[in-house]
């Protein structure tokens, strides 16, 4: 009996062992992915008619890939709803004087919503307050 009982003690030693060594896999393999999310620097310009009024203008260190609309809502006073950007630092679009949030990306006119564009590396994106027309 006493056999048997040093077995199962070694049995169930051995499984202790291997699956501690299958959490610190584990473990290791997160601190990786972990470091292989890299910080980025990015550049953001809040402004009015077309650059005229610059409200605000921020150099930003975030996680590559990061939404372009979590980081607006994490350093700036942001209204959205589904996706659409509704006001920025306390000034709304308003439909009857036809003005609106409009955004560009490196100077160009951005393609995608603020929701589905991914911030790279050097980006300089302006947010402009000015009439749709």
């Amino acid at each position: 009996m006493n056999k048997l009982y040093a077995l199962m003690l070694a049995v169930l030693l051995t499984a202790g062992i291997l699956s501690g060594c299958g959490t610190q896999k584990e473990e290791q393999a997160n601190a990786v992915q972990e470091e292989e999310k890299q910080e980025v620097s990015v550049q953001i310009e809040i402004s009015k008619n077309n650059g005229e009024e610059i409200l605000a203008d921020k150099e930003l260190s975030v996680e590559e890939g990061a939404t372009l609309m979590k980081v607006l809502e994490d350093n700036f006073e942001v209204e959205q709803s589904d996706g659409m950007i509704n006001s920025i630092e306390g000034i709304s679009a308003n439909q009857d004087k036809k003005m609106a949030w409009m955004y560009t990306i490196n100077g160009e006119e951005a393609q995608v919503g603020a929701n589905d564009y991914e911030l790279k590396q050097g980006d300089e994106i302006v947010f402009d307050y000015h009439s749709w027309e």
